[in-house]
């Protein structure tokens, strides 16, 4: 073996182990920042399951003794706090919310993608300025008009408060329908199809990366949301939403008896938005390994 034949099996053996150190120093990093990251949540579900006291503070993690009171308190102790109420509520706002939202958004992102009209851009622009600003610097405005309109303090109320401006985040579709090829609406169209037909039968069925991302932030928004519903429902004790609710149970007044059971709602709270994210994680995973169209 001549010497530039050594030179470059040290060479390659050298880059294989460097290759080697650095995957093992990703896969700590990542193993220490999982852990980091799920600590909380075992911390909130320990918490849950504690039977041995109520008290927020204790001197160690793993309880002494595990119940399921907690959780089922929630739902059979309504005296004071009325949890089922709430959850149920916060279930119809969100799916509500989320149906409305979902196809407003992608029928607006759509619209900009592929047709072309007089002022499309002047309106491109301005959606996307009125999108910048948060929600909560109207509310106040938002109150006392559907306070005139007879509609504060409802469900109603939060269902279009919270897809209202559906429309305004219509830029994060309209990036993906860009990469739709505009051969499938164009053959689509030769077929007979309207531009409502393309939408429905064609594009949206080859786009289910951005539905499922559309609709996941359409759910999450009004499930955790505790600024708007404050606002709006005031004093409604039987319309707050979980959020809303469950900010209730560790006040100073209740902290000491409802904190456990605090943590138990909170669970119970993440179990849809979980479920819901498993269920449409494939479609993420079929957006970035195949894009929106397969070839």
């Amino acid at each position: 073996m001549s010497t530039r034949e050594i030179e470059h099996v040290g060479l390659s053996h050298s880059m294989k182990r460097r290759k080697q150190i650095t995957n093992a120093a990703i896969y700590v990093t990542l193993s220490l920042l999982c852990i980091f990251w799920l600590l909380p949540i075992a911390w909130l579900v320990l918490s849950s399951l504690r039977g041995e006291t109520k008290e927020m503070y204790t001197s160690y993690i793993i309880p002494k003794q595990f119940t399921l009171w907690n959780y089922t308190s929630l739902f059979t102790d309504t005296k004071l706090f009325s949890f089922p109420r709430w959850y149920l509520n916060t279930l119809l706002v969100a799916v509500c919310s989320c149906a409305i939202t979902t196809f407003l958004t992608l029928m607006v992102a759509y619209t900009y993608s592929r047709l072309r009209f007089k002022w499309r851009k002047r309106f491109m622009n301005i959606s996307l300025v009125l999108g910048m600003f948060p929600g909560f610097m109207s509310m106040i405005a938002i109150y006392h008009f559907l306070k005139a309109i007879g509609l504060n303090q409802s469900l109603v109320a939060l269902i279009i408060v919270y897809s209202g401006g559906a429309a305004l985040g219509y830029y994060v579709a309209k990036g993906f329908f860009d990469t739709v090829p505009k051969a499938l609406d164009e053959a689509a169209s030769i077929d007979g199809l309207t531009r409502n037909g393309i939408f429905w039968k064609i594009i949206l069925p080859t786009s289910m990366p951005i539905v499922a991302y559309t609709a996941l932030t359409a759910f999450i928004a009004p499930w955790v949301d505790f600024i708007f519903v404050s606002v709006i429902m005031k004093d409604n004790y039987a319309n707050y939403t979980v959020a809303r609710g469950l900010y209730m149970m560790i006040d100073r007044e209740h902290m000491s008896e409802y904190y456990t059971r605090f943590c138990a709602g909170a669970v119970l709270v993440a179990i849809p938005i979980t479920a819901l994210f498993i269920k449409m994680q494939k479609y993420y995973v079929s957006g970035v390994t195949g894009g929106a169209v397969k070839g």
